[in-house]
């Protein structure tokens, strides 16, 4: 566990965040370059400052205190939301939240935060508006076959919708081109050796170096596995509570869904993907299973290849667990 003489429990929001420190002294400032400076004059020499990670509002003040020299640690959310649920607490505001999160660290090991350089922000930033641009354009896209389901009886909503459609795609475009130039820039040779493996699709490549940080945020693949919410939960108690075995979705979505997606291909194409997926098939177990089982696979196979520093063989990648 981190030694520190004072842990600052942090709730931040849009426009302000509270703080609690282990003394039991509350505080509140200003979301902005004043009300960090503010806080920083009542931290001690030995503090460590633990928030969860909300969106963008915890960055910039996880910045400004990682550059002022300042113990930091941003941990999950449903972290301390299970600690919460734990206490029976019925209370919920923003002072009780810094409270329970200073609670938390107190008694848990938090990692300690590592500040991003410019290029990691701007990738992560990209992905993030990406993201946000796909789901604008899927909710358009089922709004346009709505339209066209009814006949079109109103051309002129079903024209806006058209072109509000290739314009957020347009800008899609724009910054998939952006951050793969940056990814090339930065991790070419990663991003070679990930799409030598069969089945591992473009963006899937560019989307793991991005969020691994070129894979240096993980010791081993299954760290990544778990981080990516494709490592199985079993659900057994005693001998009568027997439940069917799931993966626990608890990591990032946005590479799981990609995986699951290249996994299709995978088990055409890649050797290994293929027998894995075969092997559990034969035991009777359903498609899906077999197809997370790929993924799992997949992502072994891209950090093997990527620590390694060799392209896909297929002679030896079959190896890997």
């Amino acid at each position: 566990m981190i030694k520190s003489k004072q842990i600052y429990g942090v709730d931040i929001s849009k426009d302000v965040f509270d703080v609690v420190n282990s003394d039991g002294k509350y505080f509140q400032f200003p979301n902005n370059s004043k009300g960090f400076k503010d806080f920083l004059k009542v931290l001690c020499s030995e503090a460590l400052v633990v928030r969860e990670a909300t969106g963008y509002y915890h960055y910039r003040l996880a910045q400004f205190l990682y550059e002022q020299g300042v113990l930091v640690s941003v941990v999950n959310p449903l972290s301390v939301k299970r600690f919460i649920q734990m206490k029976l607490s019925k209370v919920k505001t923003d002072k009780s939240d810094a409270k329970a999160i200073c609670e938390y660290a107190t008694i848990n090991e938090v990692p300690l935060y590592t500040a991003k350089n410019k290029h990691q922000a701007e990738c992560l930033q990209l992905l993030s508006m990406i993201d946000i641009y796909i789901k604008q354009s899927t909710a358009l896209k089922n709004k346009e076959h709505g339209e066209r389901t009814l006949g079109k009886p109103s051309k002129a909503v079903y024209h806006s919708l058209h072109r509000a459609l290739k314009g957020i795609q347009g800008e899609m475009k724009v910054l998939e081109d952006r951050l793969m130039a940056l990814v090339k820039e930065a991790q070419q040779k990663q991003l070679t050796l990930l799409k030598s493996i069969p089945g591992l699709g473009n963006k899937t490549a560019m989307h793991l170096i991005v969020i691994t940080n070129g894979f240096s945020n993980f010791e081993n693949a299954r760290q990544l596995c778990s981080y990516t919410g494709i490592t199985p939960i079993i659900r057994e108690s005693g001998s009568s509570v027997r439940g069917r075995s799931r993966i626990s979705k608890m990591g990032n979505s946005k590479l799981r869904n990609l995986l699951f997606m290249c996994s299709f291909t995978a088990c055409k194409h890649n050797k290994a993907c293929r027998q894995i997926y075969e092997r559990i098939i034969a035991k009777g177990k359903s498609k899906k299973l077999a197809l997370i089982a790929v993924c799992n696979k997949l992502l072994k196979q891209a950090f093997a290849i990527v620590k390694s520093g060799l392209p896909y063989d297929e002679k030896f990648i079959s190896k890997i667990g």
